[in-house]
């Protein structure tokens, strides 16, 4: 009985399996694979079928994993204090909680391609509130202070 069909489609599963066993060869032998032919009219001279078979992989740039540095640092923290201390080359984001200025110094050097010349760490502790007669408490967070050179911008598009 298949009220909702789930059953059906198990049973038409197995039909269809005993439909393929019936339809495959008898012979479990299969015929080998035929190896990929490779023109050789458009060689240049000294290079080999092996060359053009399989090029060399080109170098790549190694600039870092940004996915890495995109897990350090979370978000900016846009607050009224940290607007007005970005006017003066102070940005403040909040980081991951096992983050430390080294990780935070190379994850702003590559994602917003500028060199911060000093960071500060702040652990915010969690916060225990009453709203609405309820309990509840707002989480704690690691937020690290920015400082850049005179004249370097964050822009937060």
């Amino acid at each position: 009985m298949a009220i909702f069909g789930f059953k059906q489609k198990k049973y038409n599963k197995t039909e269809q399996g005993a439909d393929a066993a019936k339809a495959a060869p008898a012979n479990k032998k299969a015929a080998p694979k035929k190896a990929k032919a490779v023109k050789t009219a458009a060689i240049a001279p000294g290079l080999t079928t092996k060359d053009i078979a399989a090029p060399a992989a080109a170098p790549k740039a190694h600039i870092g994993n940004e996915s890495h540095f995109a897990s350090v640092i979370l978000r900016p923290r846009v607050t009224e204090k940290s607007g007005i201390l970005s006017q003066g080359g102070v940005y403040t984001f909040e980081v991951a909680r096992n983050a430390n200025k080294d990780a935070v110094a190379k994850a702003v050097k590559v994602l917003y391609k500028v060199v911060p010349v000093k960071i500060a760490i702040i652990n915010l502790p969690a916060k225990h509130v009453f709203v609405k007669g309820r309990h509840g408490v707002v989480s704690g967070i690691k937020k690290a202070m920015v400082t850049l050179k005179k004249g370097d911008k964050i822009d937060f598009v």
